[in-house]
């Protein structure tokens, strides 16, 4: 059972909002601020490192999160830009592109060493991150996707 805490903001029976976020381990605690800030929008956030315990099949559970999540937030930094398991976990959701929202925030890093595959999703720097809140608040209230 992963350690991921359940929301209460959604009626019982109905699927959480959940966030999937993507991030090198390096970068592990500027994740937890961010998933910190996610749920308290009301919204589940999924953190591989938090959220899948030791023995599990990574690959398989990594894919069985991003199909549960509505959104992937990928911090890109300059420890995850050329990460593989990042651009993996960015592809699984681009596969989902139709369903899933894609959004990139951007630490420390410019424009011209973004990977190809997530030049074409809106980007916000991690300065603009309480806009992204705001708007993922309304989401998660209205289940819109």
């Amino acid at each position: 059972m992963s350690k991921r805490k359940q929301s209460t903001a959604q009626p019982v029976g109905e699927r959480p909002y959940q966030v999937f976020v993507s991030h090198a381990t390096a970068d592990k605690w500027l994740a937890k601020v961010l998933c910190d800030k996610i749920e308290a929008t009301g919204a589940v956030s999924f953190r591989d490192d938090r959220d899948i315990d030791g023995g599990d099949d990574v690959p398989e559970e990594i894919r069985k999160q991003i199909k549960r999540s509505r959104e992937i937030v990928v911090l890109l930094t300059p420890d995850s830009i050329n990460r593989t398991w990042v651009t993996l976990e960015v592809g699984a959701a681009w596969g989902r592109s139709k369903t899933m929202r894609i959004l990139i925030i951007m630490c420390h890093v410019s424009v011209d060493p973004i990977p190809a595959m997530f030049k074409n999703k809106k980007a916000v720097s991690l300065n603009e991150v309480d806009q992204y809140l705001s708007e993922l608040t309304h989401r998660v209230r209205g289940q819109d996707g």
